[in-house]
């Protein structure tokens, strides 16, 4: 059987690879040069522009959705059978995580001007990671979508350690891997019993399959008696929901699989953080939307209870620890971990809510790049990054200031920060209406709880006292990534509408 491919609906991932290799053969032959660290940066800026092009192309071109990688119709299973698949869903994740990109390159710009770390390998890596990030919402088989998120994974190790000599960031490294290899393992453990059941790697058709409307091959009689008790199934089908929920919880930080989050954070280069806590986070969130809401949507009665509880657990223990910083990278590491609880909260009300979740996603990657941009800028000078660094900013650098304090704004959902607002109103209106009240009660006394924190933060800036000045160095490249995303954030501020309409997924 040949395949036909389609190559525009792969031409984002497929110009990420392809510039990933530019940039690797580049740095091999190009002279060891100080411009031509700014040039692979340049490079990998262009790359991800062009893909993101092709994104916007696919977004324009109206009609229905493309896919490819498609087996014929009819064999094994009732559905498409498509393992990549080009709709909204697709086209809203590799916006996000593609505008992310721009910000995160131009972030490590400023982080290898240094020259301590190997700026070939850095940007292929990335570029790696990047990759991995838009193939995963496209992605509509098991198989697919477990490479798309070890891709998202694996070159995150590499680039945390890069930072070679570090102690912190080999640590960080090693801790990231071993967290990672046991989510992967346990993912793996579920999706091979689903695969067992459903035998079939299709999402559509496990989703047929698991919600009674198919036979699964092998077994006789409809779907609906293929699950019955006299088979013994729905147990095995419950061990497999919980563990594919579980290898998603450990990449979305979400509790009990949480530890590791602030200590990769605060190890970690600050682009790679910044990636950990927006673009590592939206693949993981993408792959976990398309398991329950496509294979899983007949499993609603264990998948929702399960997401309801860790939502719950996952903002109440967030914030509770994020009170208790005094590092800014600490605290920006636990309070994405609350954020994670926020966009969970809708998945708790069934597919109804995946709207939801993904237009407080949106909004959040907006605000949080801003303020990871920010912290940058003044870890050049203050390494240790605490939030003492931060009193009088606003009388050393009112950009600066000014810029922080609104994402902080935008983060508690205070006006003018009216993104990080209208993202928790919707959230709060989606699981109200689908019935999860005591969920909205936990989110409320949250969102109150939020407030200490980024408001004290907030109050710092505008304090008197001593503050550590931005560098005099320049860094143009920092505050063009702090300009990018603070106006994306203002932007969802006075037209949240914008987001709202798009991410209404049908």
């Amino acid at each position: 059987m040949i395949q036909e491919i389609d190559y525009f609906a792969i031409a984002a991932p497929l110009t990420l690879a392809l510039v990933a290799g530019l940039v690797l053969v580049l740095d091999a032959f190009l002279p060891a040069r100080p411009r031509v660290r700014p040039a692979l940066g340049l490079i990998t800026l262009a790359g991800v522009l062009v893909a993101l092009g092709f994104v916007v192309a696919q977004a324009v071109r109206g009609g229905a959705a493309l896919s490819t990688f498609c087996v014929p119709p009819g064999l094994n299973a009732p559905g498409d059978g498509c393992s990549f698949v080009v709709d909204r869903f697709t086209l809203i994740f590799a916006g996000l995580v593609l505008v992310a990109a721009v910000v995160i390159v131009l972030m490590s710009m400023t982080e290898l001007a240094g020259g301590d770390i190997p700026v070939g390998e850095w940007y292929f890596l990335l570029l790696c990671t990047l990759v991995g990030a838009v193939t995963l919402p496209a992605s509509r088989d098991l198989i697919m979508l477990v490479v798309a998120l070890e891709l998202v994974s694996l070159p995150v190790f590499a680039l945390t350690a890069l930072k070679r000599y570090d102690g912190r960031s080999s640590e960080a490294a090693v801790k990231l891997f071993l967290v990672s290899v046991v989510s992967t393992a346990v993912m793996l453990f579920g999706v091979s019993l689903l695969y067992g059941i459903g035998g079939s790697v299709f999402l559509d058709r496990l989703g047929a399959v698991l919600g009674g409307e198919a036979a699964a091959p092998g077994w006789p009689g409809p779907g609906a008696s293929v699950l019955g008790a006299d088979h013994g199934l729905p147990g095995v089908v419950t061990v497999g929901v919980v563990l594919v929920v579980a290898g998603f919880a450990f990449k979305i930080a979400a509790v009990p699989f949480h530890a590791w989050a602030a200590d990769v954070y605060q190890g970690a280069p600050l682009p790679v953080a910044a990636l950990l806590s927006v673009i590592s986070k939206a693949a993981g969130f993408a792959g976990l939307i398309l398991v329950l809401v496509t294979a899983l949507s007949g499993q609603a009665g264990t998948g929702v209870p399960i997401v309801a509880i860790l939502s719950a657990l996952t903002m109440t223990a967030g914030n509770l620890l994020a009170m208790r910083q005094r590092s800014a990278v600490r605290l920006l590491a636990w309070s994405s971990v609350a954020q994670s609880g926020y966009i969970l909260a809708p998945l708790a009300v069934a597919s109804a809510g995946t709207g939801a979740s993904v237009a407080y996603l949106v909004m959040y990657a907006a605000m949080n790049l801003g303020a990871f941009a920010v912290v940058m800028l003044i870890s050049r000078t203050a390494p240790r990054n605490q939030l003492d660094d931060y009193r009088g900013l606003a009388f050393r650098s009112p950009v600066a200031a000014l810029a922080l304090a609104f994402c902080l704004i935008c983060l508690a959902g205070l006006p003018p920060g009216l993104a990080g607002l209208f993202a928790k109103i919707v959230v709060f209106r989606e699981i109200v209406d689908g019935g999860a009240g005591w969920l909205a009660v936990v989110m409320a006394v949250n969102t109150v709880i939020g407030l200490y924190y980024y408001v004290a933060w907030t109050a710092r800036l505008f304090s008197p006292g001593e503050a550590t000045a931005v560098t005099r160095r320049p860094a143009p490249a920092a505050w063009a990534a702090i300009g990018v995303a603070v106006a994306v954030a203002v932007l969802f501020s006075a037209a949240p509408q914008l987001v709202l309409d798009m991410t209404v997924v049908t």
